[in-house]
């Protein structure tokens, strides 16, 4: 049996969502933790800060926000390069949700005045699961698709 797969017309910002728009947040993010090294005096190797630094619980909150984001964007990226090819739009406005709700999720889980277990959905993170479940549910759909014929 073959299958054709033909590319939606606006699949190209698709590309810019899966593809371009992750690099630039992980840019971000890894700026952030580059500011924290400096400021918490976090030196590398240490991906985490040594338990003698007065400052560990600060930095280890930045480094974790964009651990978080580095353990799940290439999944993320697979899923909207295929579920675009289904709903092209749904995915590229995912995107945008995904990679702002991950910065954003950075910050609330680096902002020490609040509790870690919920600190990281304070500052509007949960957008982060819209535009997951964006790509989560058009890439189940395209699976569907393919095997229904």
């Amino acid at each position: 049996m073959s299958t054709t797969i033909t590319v939606p017309p606006h699949y190209g910002w698709v590309v810019l969502g899966s593809g371009i728009l992750p690099v630039i947040t992980s840019m971000i993010l890894g700026s952030d933790v580059m500011k924290a090294r400096k400021k918490f005096d976090v030196q590398y190797p240490n991906l985490y800060a040594p338990a003698d630094n007065k400052h560990a619980d600060e930095f280890n909150r930045v480094q974790r926000g964009h651990q978080n984001y580095l353990e799940g964007v290439d999944s993320y990226s697979i899923m909207t390069l295929l579920g675009g090819l289904k709903h092209p739009i749904a995915c590229a406005v995912g995107s945008v949700l995904y990679c702002v709700g991950s910065v954003l999720y950075m910050k609330g889980y680096a902002d020490i005045r609040l509790d870690v277990s919920t600190a990281r959905y304070k500052k509007g993170a949960a957008i982060k699961w819209i535009g997951f479940f964006a790509s989560f549910i058009s890439t189940c759909k395209l699976g569907y698709s393919l095997i229904k014929g």
